[in-house]
Protein backbone atom coordinates (compact mmCIF):
# COMPACT_ATOMS: atom_id res chain seq x y z
CA UNK A 1 0.00 0.00 0.00
CA UNK A 2 1.22 3.83 -1.11
CA UNK A 3 2.15 6.09 1.45
CA UNK A 4 -0.72 8.33 0.15
CA UNK A 5 -3.24 5.52 0.80
CA UNK A 6 -2.04 5.12 4.55
CA UNK A 7 -2.15 8.40 5.17
CA UNK A 8 -5.50 8.99 3.57
CA UNK A 9 -7.06 6.08 6.25
CA UNK A 10 -5.10 7.81 9.26
CA UNK A 11 -7.20 10.88 8.11
CA UNK A 12 -10.55 9.45 8.00
CA UNK A 13 -9.95 7.37 11.41
CA UNK A 14 -8.98 11.17 12.91
CA UNK A 15 -12.32 12.32 11.24
CA UNK A 16 -14.27 9.78 12.75
CA UNK A 17 -13.06 10.55 16.05
CA UNK A 18 -13.22 14.01 15.85
CA UNK A 19 -16.43 13.57 14.49
CA UNK A 20 -17.38 11.58 17.31
CA UNK A 21 -16.17 13.65 19.87
CA UNK A 22 -17.38 16.95 18.88
CA UNK A 23 -20.30 15.43 16.99
CA UNK A 24 -23.05 16.58 20.32
CA UNK A 25 -20.96 19.71 20.29
CA UNK A 26 -21.73 20.78 16.73
CA UNK A 27 -25.31 19.36 17.20
CA UNK A 28 -26.25 21.88 20.19
CA UNK A 29 -24.18 24.75 18.23
CA UNK A 30 -26.51 24.31 15.41
CA UNK A 31 -29.73 24.02 17.84
CA UNK A 32 -28.14 26.75 19.89
CA UNK A 33 -27.84 29.23 16.22
CA UNK A 34 -31.15 28.25 14.85
CA UNK A 35 -32.87 29.30 18.11
CA UNK A 36 -31.13 32.89 18.08
CA UNK A 37 -28.73 32.09 21.27
CA UNK A 38 -25.29 33.28 20.39
CA UNK A 39 -23.19 30.15 22.20
CA UNK A 40 -19.94 29.75 20.09
CA UNK A 41 -18.69 26.28 18.71
CA UNK A 42 -15.34 26.60 20.86
CA UNK A 43 -17.39 27.84 24.06
CA UNK A 44 -19.40 24.91 24.13
CA UNK A 45 -16.27 22.88 23.72
CA UNK A 46 -14.59 24.83 26.44
CA UNK A 47 -17.45 24.08 28.75
CA UNK A 48 -16.37 20.51 28.90
CA UNK A 49 -13.23 21.43 30.01
CA UNK A 50 -14.64 23.52 32.57
CA UNK A 51 -16.80 20.91 34.17
CA UNK A 52 -20.01 22.52 32.76
CA UNK A 53 -22.73 20.37 30.97
CA UNK A 54 -22.95 22.24 27.44
CA UNK A 55 -26.24 20.71 27.14
CA UNK A 56 -27.90 21.96 30.12
CA UNK A 57 -26.39 25.59 29.23
CA UNK A 58 -27.64 25.38 25.73
CA UNK A 59 -31.04 23.92 26.87
CA UNK A 60 -31.72 27.00 29.04
CA UNK A 61 -30.11 29.56 26.92
CA UNK A 62 -32.37 28.69 23.81
CA UNK A 63 -35.35 28.63 26.61
CA UNK A 64 -34.31 32.23 28.00
CA UNK A 65 -33.65 33.94 24.52
CA UNK A 66 -37.09 32.23 23.20
CA UNK A 67 -39.48 33.87 26.44
CA UNK A 68 -37.18 37.17 25.17
CA UNK A 69 -35.26 36.93 28.75
CA UNK A 70 -31.41 38.24 28.22
CA UNK A 71 -29.24 36.10 29.98
CA UNK A 72 -25.54 35.88 29.59
CA UNK A 73 -24.12 32.41 28.94
CA UNK A 74 -21.15 33.30 31.42
CA UNK A 75 -23.97 34.09 34.16
CA UNK A 76 -25.31 30.71 33.70
CA UNK A 77 -22.34 28.57 33.90
CA UNK A 78 -20.97 30.87 36.93
CA UNK A 79 -24.56 30.22 38.52
CA UNK A 80 -24.31 26.16 37.74
CA UNK A 81 -20.45 26.60 39.42
CA UNK A 82 -21.99 27.70 42.37
CA UNK A 83 -23.80 25.17 42.85
CA UNK A 84 -26.94 26.41 41.83
CA UNK A 85 -30.17 25.24 39.83
CA UNK A 86 -29.30 26.95 36.72
CA UNK A 87 -33.17 25.35 35.40
CA UNK A 88 -35.16 26.38 38.00
CA UNK A 89 -33.76 30.10 37.82
CA UNK A 90 -34.83 30.59 34.39
CA UNK A 91 -37.68 29.21 34.70
CA UNK A 92 -39.13 31.77 37.98
CA UNK A 93 -37.45 34.45 35.40
CA UNK A 94 -39.33 33.45 32.42
CA UNK A 95 -42.78 33.27 35.11
CA UNK A 96 -41.91 36.72 36.67
CA UNK A 97 -41.61 38.58 33.07
CA UNK A 98 -45.07 36.52 32.27
CA UNK A 99 -46.82 37.78 35.62
CA UNK A 100 -44.79 41.70 35.26
CA UNK A 101 -42.85 40.98 38.43
CA UNK A 102 -39.46 42.85 38.52
CA UNK A 103 -37.02 40.38 39.11
CA UNK A 104 -33.17 39.98 38.20
CA UNK A 105 -31.19 37.33 37.18
CA UNK A 106 -28.63 38.37 40.33
CA UNK A 107 -31.22 38.58 42.51
CA UNK A 108 -32.92 34.67 41.52
CA UNK A 109 -29.52 33.67 41.73
CA UNK A 110 -28.78 34.76 45.19
CA UNK A 111 -32.55 33.42 46.35
CA UNK A 112 -31.85 30.04 44.92
CA UNK A 113 -28.59 30.15 46.83
CA UNK A 114 -29.80 30.92 49.53
CA UNK A 115 -31.76 27.52 49.82
CA UNK A 116 -35.04 29.10 48.80
CA UNK A 117 -37.02 27.67 46.19
CA UNK A 118 -37.31 30.92 43.54
CA UNK A 119 -39.70 29.56 40.90
CA UNK A 120 -42.56 28.23 43.80
CA UNK A 121 -41.67 32.01 45.47
CA UNK A 122 -42.53 33.50 42.13
CA UNK A 123 -45.57 31.29 42.14
CA UNK A 124 -46.78 32.15 45.08
CA UNK A 125 -46.54 35.90 44.15
CA UNK A 126 -49.12 35.11 41.22
CA UNK A 127 -50.67 32.81 43.44
CA UNK A 128 -51.31 33.58 47.29
CA UNK A 129 -50.69 30.91 49.60
CA UNK A 130 -52.97 29.93 52.42
CA UNK A 131 -51.10 28.61 55.94
CA UNK A 132 -53.26 26.66 58.65
CA UNK A 133 -52.27 27.86 61.73
CA UNK A 134 -52.63 25.05 65.11
CA UNK A 135 -55.60 25.17 67.26
CA UNK A 136 -54.58 27.99 69.30
CA UNK A 137 -55.64 28.22 73.19
CA UNK A 138 -56.18 31.17 75.13
CA UNK A 139 -58.04 32.01 78.13
CA UNK A 140 -60.43 35.61 78.28
CA UNK A 141 -61.09 38.18 81.46
CA UNK A 142 -63.71 36.01 82.58
CA UNK A 143 -61.66 32.48 82.60
CA UNK A 144 -63.34 31.16 79.73
CA UNK A 145 -61.00 28.85 77.71
CA UNK A 146 -60.83 29.89 73.86
CA UNK A 147 -59.61 27.39 71.03
CA UNK A 148 -59.26 29.61 67.79
CA UNK A 149 -58.29 27.68 64.68
CA UNK A 150 -57.07 30.15 61.54
CA UNK A 151 -55.99 30.40 57.99
CA UNK A 152 -53.51 32.71 56.90
CA UNK A 153 -53.34 33.97 53.34
CA UNK A 154 -49.66 34.46 52.43
CA UNK A 155 -47.97 36.17 49.28
CA UNK A 156 -44.65 35.74 48.90
CA UNK A 157 -42.42 39.05 48.84
CA UNK A 158 -39.76 38.43 46.32
CA UNK A 159 -37.74 41.83 47.69
CA UNK A 160 -37.21 40.46 51.58
CA UNK A 161 -36.81 36.33 49.89
CA UNK A 162 -32.86 36.80 51.07
CA UNK A 163 -32.93 37.06 55.16
CA UNK A 164 -36.54 37.10 55.62
CA UNK A 165 -38.06 34.99 57.89
CA UNK A 166 -39.90 31.77 56.87
CA UNK A 167 -43.72 30.09 57.29
CA UNK A 168 -42.75 29.16 60.91
CA UNK A 169 -42.27 32.96 62.30
CA UNK A 170 -45.81 33.92 60.34
CA UNK A 171 -47.27 31.03 62.72
CA UNK A 172 -45.66 31.95 65.75
CA UNK A 173 -46.61 36.10 65.20
CA UNK A 174 -50.14 34.51 64.46
CA UNK A 175 -50.33 32.55 67.23
CA UNK A 176 -49.54 35.19 69.25
CA UNK A 177 -51.61 37.89 68.05
CA UNK A 178 -54.58 35.56 68.45
CA UNK A 179 -53.76 34.77 72.39
CA UNK A 180 -53.64 38.57 73.17
CA UNK A 181 -56.41 39.52 71.27
CA UNK A 182 -58.58 36.71 73.17
CA UNK A 183 -56.99 37.61 76.93
CA UNK A 184 -57.88 41.15 76.29
CA UNK A 185 -61.39 40.76 75.58
CA UNK A 186 -63.55 41.14 78.81
CA UNK A 187 -65.46 38.14 77.95
CA UNK A 188 -65.10 35.12 76.06
CA UNK A 189 -68.88 36.19 74.71
CA UNK A 190 -67.21 39.41 72.21
CA UNK A 191 -64.99 36.97 70.80
CA UNK A 192 -67.76 34.37 69.98
CA UNK A 193 -69.80 36.86 68.67
CA UNK A 194 -67.11 39.15 66.91
CA UNK A 195 -64.61 36.48 65.70
CA UNK A 196 -63.53 38.90 62.97
CA UNK A 197 -62.37 41.21 65.29
CA UNK A 198 -59.37 38.94 65.97
CA UNK A 199 -58.18 38.95 62.75
CA UNK A 200 -58.82 42.79 62.48
CA UNK A 201 -56.94 43.34 65.61
CA UNK A 202 -53.74 41.00 64.16
CA UNK A 203 -53.39 42.24 61.06
CA UNK A 204 -53.11 45.56 62.80
CA UNK A 205 -49.98 44.46 64.13
CA UNK A 206 -47.87 44.18 61.27
CA UNK A 207 -47.03 40.61 61.99
CA UNK A 208 -44.95 40.29 57.83
CA UNK A 209 -42.33 42.82 59.00
CA UNK A 210 -38.96 41.41 58.41
CA UNK A 211 -40.62 37.99 56.79
CA UNK A 212 -40.02 36.71 53.03
CA UNK A 213 -44.25 37.05 52.98
CA UNK A 214 -47.04 39.89 53.04
CA UNK A 215 -50.17 38.71 54.95
CA UNK A 216 -53.13 39.36 52.88
CA UNK A 217 -55.45 38.07 55.52
CA UNK A 218 -55.98 36.57 58.91
CA UNK A 219 -59.31 34.16 58.45
CA UNK A 220 -60.97 32.60 61.93
CA UNK A 221 -61.96 29.37 60.38
CA UNK A 222 -63.57 27.90 64.02
CA UNK A 223 -63.71 28.75 67.63
CA UNK A 224 -64.72 26.40 70.63
CA UNK A 225 -65.06 26.89 74.09
CA UNK A 226 -62.83 25.33 76.42
CA UNK A 227 -62.69 24.94 80.14
CA UNK A 228 -63.77 27.29 82.70
CA UNK A 229 -59.75 28.01 83.98
CA UNK A 230 -60.78 30.75 85.90
CA UNK A 231 -63.04 28.63 88.11
CA UNK A 232 -60.34 26.43 88.71
CA UNK A 233 -57.89 28.71 89.56
CA UNK A 234 -59.90 29.96 92.18
CA UNK A 235 -61.03 26.52 93.29
CA UNK A 236 -57.19 25.76 93.96
CA UNK A 237 -56.51 29.43 95.44
CA UNK A 238 -59.65 28.55 97.90
CA UNK A 239 -58.19 25.29 98.52
CA UNK A 240 -54.57 26.55 99.04
CA UNK A 241 -56.30 28.86 101.92
CA UNK A 242 -58.21 26.21 103.66
CA UNK A 243 -54.76 24.42 103.85
CA UNK A 244 -52.99 27.42 105.33
CA UNK A 245 -55.99 28.59 107.18
CA UNK A 246 -55.82 24.72 108.73
CA UNK A 247 -52.32 24.83 109.38
CA UNK A 248 -52.53 28.06 111.49
CA UNK A 249 -55.41 26.70 113.43
CA UNK A 250 -53.20 23.50 114.41
CA UNK A 251 -50.46 25.50 115.56
CA UNK A 252 -52.86 27.68 117.71
CA UNK A 253 -53.99 24.55 118.94
CA UNK A 254 -50.59 23.23 119.83
CA UNK A 255 -49.64 26.36 121.45
CA UNK A 256 -52.60 26.17 123.39
CA UNK A 257 -52.22 22.52 124.45
CA UNK A 258 -48.62 23.91 125.39
CA UNK A 259 -49.82 26.61 127.23
CA UNK A 260 -51.98 24.79 129.15
CA UNK A 261 -49.90 21.95 129.84
CA UNK A 262 -47.59 24.63 131.16
CA UNK A 263 -50.30 26.73 133.28
CA UNK A 264 -51.44 22.72 134.60
CA UNK A 265 -47.53 22.00 135.43
CA UNK A 266 -47.59 25.45 137.30
CA UNK A 267 -50.45 24.31 139.51
CA UNK A 268 -49.37 21.38 140.49
CA UNK A 269 -45.95 23.09 141.55
CA UNK A 270 -47.86 25.44 143.75
CA UNK A 271 -50.26 22.72 144.88
CA UNK A 272 -46.54 20.96 145.99
CA UNK A 273 -45.81 23.89 147.15
CA UNK A 274 -49.17 24.37 149.55
CA UNK A 275 -48.92 20.93 150.85
CA UNK A 276 -45.22 21.54 151.58
CA UNK A 277 -46.75 24.46 153.90
CA UNK A 278 -49.95 22.91 155.47
CA UNK A 279 -46.87 20.42 156.41
CA UNK A 280 -44.53 22.73 158.61
CA UNK A 281 -47.72 24.18 160.53
CA UNK A 282 -47.84 20.97 163.27
CA UNK A 283 -44.37 21.36 163.23
CA UNK A 284 -44.31 24.96 164.40
CA UNK A 285 -46.93 24.69 167.00
CA UNK A 286 -45.26 21.48 168.20
CA UNK A 287 -42.27 24.09 168.25
CA UNK A 288 -44.25 26.81 170.03
CA UNK A 289 -45.85 24.73 172.82
CA UNK A 290 -42.03 23.84 173.74
CA UNK A 291 -40.75 27.07 173.49
CA UNK A 292 -44.07 28.33 175.65
CA UNK A 293 -45.08 30.49 172.74
CA UNK A 294 -48.92 28.54 172.68
CA UNK A 295 -50.42 27.24 175.28
CA UNK A 296 -52.89 24.45 175.53
CA UNK A 297 -55.82 26.60 175.52
CA UNK A 298 -54.71 28.64 172.53
CA UNK A 299 -54.59 25.11 170.88
CA UNK A 300 -58.10 24.57 172.06
CA UNK A 301 -59.38 27.80 170.54
CA UNK A 302 -57.55 26.82 167.40
CA UNK A 303 -59.25 23.97 166.73
CA UNK A 304 -62.53 24.87 167.94
CA UNK A 305 -62.55 27.87 165.29
CA UNK A 306 -61.15 25.57 162.39
CA UNK A 307 -64.21 23.21 163.09
CA UNK A 308 -66.49 26.32 162.95
CA UNK A 309 -65.03 27.11 159.69
CA UNK A 310 -65.13 23.41 158.64
CA UNK A 311 -69.45 23.40 159.11
CA UNK A 312 -70.03 27.07 157.51
CA UNK A 313 -68.40 25.12 154.54
CA UNK A 314 -70.27 22.32 154.83
CA UNK A 315 -73.43 24.12 155.50
CA UNK A 316 -73.23 26.70 152.48
CA UNK A 317 -72.15 24.05 150.12
CA UNK A 318 -68.63 24.62 149.53
CA UNK A 319 -65.40 22.50 149.89
CA UNK A 320 -65.29 22.05 153.15
CA UNK A 321 -61.79 23.33 154.96
CA UNK A 322 -58.88 20.78 155.60
CA UNK A 323 -57.62 20.76 159.08
CA UNK A 324 -53.54 21.16 159.18
CA UNK A 325 -53.70 17.50 161.20
CA UNK A 326 -55.77 15.64 157.67
CA UNK A 327 -52.84 16.49 155.48
CA UNK A 328 -49.55 16.42 157.95
CA UNK A 329 -48.47 14.91 160.32
CA UNK A 330 -50.57 14.53 163.63
CA UNK A 331 -49.75 16.82 166.02
CA UNK A 332 -47.53 16.02 168.92
CA UNK A 333 -49.40 16.14 172.72
CA UNK A 334 -48.39 18.90 174.80
CA UNK A 335 -46.24 18.22 177.60
CA UNK A 336 -48.37 17.57 180.99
Amino acid sequence: MSIGGIFLIILIIVGIVLLYFIGSYISLWVQALVSGAKVGLLNIIFMRLRKVPPKLIVNVKVMAVKAGIDVSTDNLESHYLAGGDVMRVVQALIAADKANINLKFNQAAAIDLAGRNVLEAVQMSVNPKVIETPLISAMAKDGIQLKALSRVTVRANIDRLVGGAGEETILARVGEGIVTTIGSSISHKNVLENPDSISKRVLEKGLDAGTAYEILSIDIADVDVGKNIGAGLETDRAEADKKIAQAKAEERRAMAFAAEQEMMARVQEMRAKVVEAEAQVPLAIAEAFRKGNFGIMDYYRMKNIMADTQMRDTIGGGKPSRMPSETSPKTPEPDK
